[in-house]
């Protein structure tokens, strides 16, 4: 099943400055979506709670992705990339 990932401006931005490329944040987010599908995937995911809720964060290494997912859509919304600690405010 293909997913639409889209990306907000805040986000491209973290990408841009820090001289990350689309891609490598697409490639996470699909592995992420193979443990959806119930495959065993050794994936820090987790569900966000209070003003985040709705949202989930993905860890990998100090980078937090901040996603919200529309499984009825087959559409992911990444709404903040940042490292730990300042991706949340």
């Amino acid at each position: 099943m293909k997913w639409q990932i889209s990306f907000s401006k805040n986000s491209l931005r973290f990408l841009q400055k820090n001289h990350l490329e689309e891609l490598f944040i697409v490639n996470k987010i699909k592995i992420i979506l193979r443990k959806f599908a119930g495959e065993y995937i050794n994936a820090d995911i987790k569900k966000l709670k209070g003003e985040w809720e709705g949202f989930y964060r993905v860890r990998d290494g100090k980078l937090r992705i901040i996603i919200e997912f529309k499984f009825e859509n087959h559409y992911a919304h990444i709404e903040e990339i940042d490292w730990r600690g300042n991706a949340y405010k």
